[in-house]
């Protein structure tokens, strides 16, 4: 199984072991675009790995900071109190760099910029950029995504 994500059609093809497509996802990338460096804000593109799977037995719109839940769930009352909060939800996927040099260690290495897969809440549109440089997904989608992938999955994200 491997995750094909497409920042040009805003979208996270999920692709059996014969490259068949199992489930397509709408997706939001980084609003700064593409890029790798630290610091960027924006969605790093090659090949990469779920380096871990995060949240599992959690509540939907479970609130994360820093990979850890915070005992919140999201409510938009919630997210009228916090309104400049970068809001990950429910479950993360952690991925990981598989090019070193381009997406892998230094001053470009997608684990240390903490880039995710993550759930969103629902008022985020889909399809259109607009994190700081995370996969966002609806939860709903992340949850079928996150039973159905393991750590070590392919990932690629590409312009295209």
């Amino acid at each position: 199984m491997k995750i094909n994500i497409s920042i040009a059609q805003q979208q996270l093809i999920l692709l059996d072991d014969n490259d068949h497509i199992m489930q397509q996802y709408s997706i939001s990338s980084a609003k700064n675009g593409t890029g790798q460096k630290n610091g960027s804000f924006c969605t790093p593109l090659g090949n990469h790995i779920i380096r871990a799977k995060i949240g599992n037995g959690q509540a939907i719109n479970t609130v994360f900071i820093r990979r850890r839940p915070t005992g919140e769930i999201y409510t938009p009352e919630l997210g009228k109190k916090f309104p400049k909060r970068d809001w990950i939800l429910t479950r993360i996927l952690w991925l990981s760099g598989s090019e070193p040099g381009f997406n892998r260690l230094g001053a470009v290495d997608t684990m240390r910029r903490f880039v995710y897969i993550h759930g969103s809440p629902d008022s985020v549109t889909m399809g259109q950029p607009g994190s700081i440089g995370c996969i966002r997904m609806r939860n709903q989608d992340l949850l079928e995504l996150f039973d159905l992938v393991n750590a070590g999955t392919q990932v690629e994200i590409k312009q295209e």
